[in-house]
């Protein structure tokens, strides 16, 4: 930083035209809410999609390797807030301590719903369109991205939030075998492990999952909690979830392990006299 001026290759700022002089423009953080709905303006003001500009970082960023970790999830609640809130993994899943710390509040990062609407909501919408575009169009021309979801915030449960990664990554423009592939391989590679894992190759460890259903056709089927089918006698039942978990040859009962959590999570709430899942304190 120099004379207040801050130069940053990181998320949507290395895509700008200019360089953001924050001290000039008297750009201030008033709170959280302020924050991250300016952020959802971000993509907005960076290069259009396809200009040179655009083109010119984006062929750099290829040049030099680098490898994209979108982590689209973990901000989705800013374009859905409802729906993130509401996701039916939280009451049996959601321990109360980290529900609570998902509630609006001014001393918590990232909660920040202090009064968060429809405008924000559209803004981060159209967000999302851009971001996605550019990191689309970074897999086609050859740039490794991969699956992460920064779990633990913003309403985004650990092992769910995952699932819903590659959900988005789909929604961006990926090949369901490219989000395989994002999840598994890329990012051994991104992590210089990719002879040991990311694959199943003889020589490598068996590091795997098995499910019944089949994620190409749906990704819902890889949630802890499955997804919703009817059956051809017009039964509504819930399939999927991922049966088992093989890390380095060892078997897991995933729906075992699965069920262990609900228990504590149960007993949690028993301890602490938790009665509602929206907004209790």
């Amino acid at each position: 930083m120099a004379d207040g001026q801050l130069h940053l290759l990181v998320g949507t700022h290395a895509v700008l035209e200019d360089p953001v002089d924050f001290a000039r423009l008297g750009l201030v953080v008033v709170d959280e809410q302020h924050r991250f709905g300016e952020a959802g303006e971000l993509w907005k003001q960076a290069a259009a999609p396809y200009s040179d500009h655009w083109n010119k970082v984006m062929n750099e960023l290829i040049a030099l390797d680098f490898t994209m970790v979108p982590t689209f999830n973990i901000y989705e609640a800013s374009r859905d807030l409802h729906r993130a809130r509401r996701a039916e993994w939280h009451e049996d899943y959601t321990l109360p301590s980290l529900w609570r710390f998902y509630q609006p509040s001014k001393i918590s990062h990232g909660s920040y719903w202090h009064f968060w609407g429809t405008e924000e909501e559209v803004k981060w919408k159209e967000n999302y369109k851009l971001w996605m575009t550019f990191i689309n169009e970074y897999k086609n021309r050859g740039g490794r991205v991969t699956t992460g979801s920064d779990s633990g915030f913003i309403f985004q449960l650990y092992g769910f939030a995952y699932i819903r990664e590659m959900e988005m990554l789909r929604e961006a423009g990926f090949h369901p075998l490219e989000v395989i592939r994002a999840a598994t391989l890329n990012g051994a590679e991104a992590l210089g492990i990719d002879d040991q894992t990311g694959s199943i190759e003889i020589g490598k460890d068996a590091d795997f999952v098995i499910v019944e259903e089949n994620p190409l056709e749906n990704f819902k089927v890889l949630y802890g909690t499955g997804a919703i089918k009817l059956t051809e006698d017009n039964e509504v039942v819930r399939v999927g979830g991922v049966k088992h978990t093989i890390r380095q040859g060892v078997i897991y009962d995933a729906k075992k392990l699965l069920s262990e959590v609900k228990e504590m999570v149960s007993k949690a709430k028993a301890k602490v006299n938790f009665k509602s899942r929206f907004f209790s304190k």
